[in-house]
């Protein structure tokens, strides 16, 4: 479906729930929280389903907007959700009950009964800022959640996703008056003294393949719980892996409870493509930007990653 006929489509319904993936991101609660505000700007009855895993630096945006225990909605929308292994544990029951998916990862499953994606906009904000637009006047409540949304998954507009659409909905959301310095200071130019610990310890164990081409850094548990970090500190570590000169492909694994490695890979689009690596692993994404969830120790888990990449990027 268009922009338009998604539009379209919200106008008919009411009691709309709008869910959020595991681990949350800026820019699935930006495109929740904003969406929610331009339905209810039209007086629809809406609500995010509460995320427990939203951390501190998400929650103000989303928090408004959770639904009320026992809300049962009429139509339910998801948005920047690929795979069903993205819903977490309280919205697994809308898994089959998916009205509409509003997405723009290429990997994107399909489970939506009416879906609204768009694989070439670097941030599922672009698309709900098009959404909001057709529904009326995209307010500064809307615009805020939404700047978040893209400016978190472009990196502040220097990931190689970021087009001049980006820059153009960035510019017409900072038209409406909202503190876009203020958001960028806090997602970008703000780190928690544990953060800053902890990206240390990463950057002293960083392990290099293929001639300095591939870099691995590592977070086990027991690192976590040395530095008493959180959810709050580990934060979009996979920026990380960008900024090391002579790597094109860097994976951030991190260790879960239970037994898993959450593998986060960016790479530069072209010689490795962090989708197709990560599909090999159960995963998916972006060409530049993908993830997976990979159970086994680490031994084993590092040696699956690197032998997919060495697959895909022949070499």
């Amino acid at each position: 479906m268009t922009t338009k006929e998604t539009a379209a489509l919200l106008r008919q319904q009411d009691r709309i729930l709008i869910l959020t993936h595991r681990r949350p991101d800026g820019d699935t609660i930006g495109c929740a929280a904003a969406l929610c505000s331009a339905l209810r700007a039209l007086g629809k009855t809406a609500y995010v389903l509460t995320n427990p895993e939203t951390t501190d630096l998400y929650r103000p945006y989303a928090a408004p907007y959770w639904a009320p225990e026992g809300f049962q909605p009429d139509f339910v929308v998801s948005v920047d959700i690929a795979a069903r292994g993205l819903f977490f544990p309280a919205e697994e029951i809308y898994l089959e009950r998916v009205d509409l998916a509003i997405d723009h990862h290429p990997s994107y499953e399909g489970f939506g009964k009416a879906s609204c994606v768009d694989p070439s906009r670097a941030a599922c904000g672009e698309i709900v800022y098009e959404i909001c637009r057709e529904l009326g006047e995209v307010t500064p409540e809307a615009a805020l959640p939404l700047y978040v949304a893209i400016a978190t998954d472009t990196g502040c507009f220097v990931y190689t996703n970021t087009t001049a659409n980006t820059h153009a909905v960035a510019a017409a959301l900072m038209a409406t008056g909202i503190d876009a310095g203020a958001v960028n200071k806090r997602h970008f130019r703000t780190k928690s003294r544990k953060r800053i610990a902890l990206e240390a310890d990463m950057l002293s164990h960083m392990e290099f393949y293929q001639e300095g081409r591939v870099v691995f850094l590592f977070v086990p548990l027991r690192l976590m719980e040395r530095l008493g970090a959180d959810e709050n500190d580990a934060d979009d570590l996979a920026t990380l892996a960008t900024i090391i000169g002579g790597v094109d492909c860097g994976a951030i694994f991190r260790e879960l409870p239970g037994g898993e490695w959450k593998i986060s890979l960016r790479t530069d689009g072209v010689r490795v493509n962090a989708t197709k690596v990560c599909k090999r692993l159960g995963g998916g994404g972006h060409a530049a930007a993908a993830g997976a969830t990979v159970p086994g120790d680490l031994d084993a888990v590092r040696a699956a990653l690197l032998s997919a990449i060495q697959a895909e990027a022949g070499a």
